[in-house]
């Protein structure tokens, strides 16, 4: 099945993290790609302590898109093909059960992705592993295709207030 958390709310990453102990708990191998995300967040020190779960993610952080240099949109663009090559090659071993996504379609928006790639992957992700894609504006071809659409709708967040994210409770 194909879960999709979406939408301008806090939330998505949460969400799917949530999903990823939950099966980790019920003894399914997890693998949790986060895309455009490569410095530490907190959730990684309970993540590595959990054998059903492996993480993976940039090799580095290259920060807010808006502010990436060609030079780092190039790398960024490569690590996340580097992924999506090594995923391509680990679903059909079997030993996946659920595969999330995590800032895919922030990624696959932004053009930081080949999207041949991903869609690829996507489109043909063996029935067995429970897919969660995660991110902003999900094109229509990914929701027609998708079991679960879950929107998070921001309704009143502290950032408005001009506070910054806090460690614990977004990163």
């Amino acid at each position: 099945m194909i879960q999709i958390y979406c939408g301008d709310g806090k939330g998505k990453t949460t969400a799917a993290l949530g999903l990823a102990v939950r099966a980790a708990g019920s003894g399914m191998h997890v693998r949790f790609v986060q895309f455009l995300k490569g410095g530490h967040t907190s959730e990684l020190n309970i993540l590595s302590g959990i054998p059903e779960i492996s993480v993976m993610r940039c090799q580095k952080n290259y920060g807010f898109t808006f502010r990436m240099n060609d030079l780092e949109k190039t790398e960024i663009t490569n690590d996340h093909n580097r992924m999506l090559r090594e995923i391509l090659s680990q679903i059909y071993a079997g030993s996946i059960q659920m595969l999330i996504l995590d800032e895919f379609f922030s990624a696959y928006h932004s053009h930081l992705l080949d999207k041949e790639l991903a869609n690829r992957l996507v489109f043909t992700c063996p029935d067995q592993i429970e897919l969660v894609l995660t991110g902003r504006n999900p094109e229509q071809k990914f929701m027609d295709i998708a079991d679960y659409i879950s929107e998070i709708k921001a309704v009143k967040h502290p950032y408005q207030k001009g506070i910054s994210a806090r460690l614990g409770i977004e990163y």
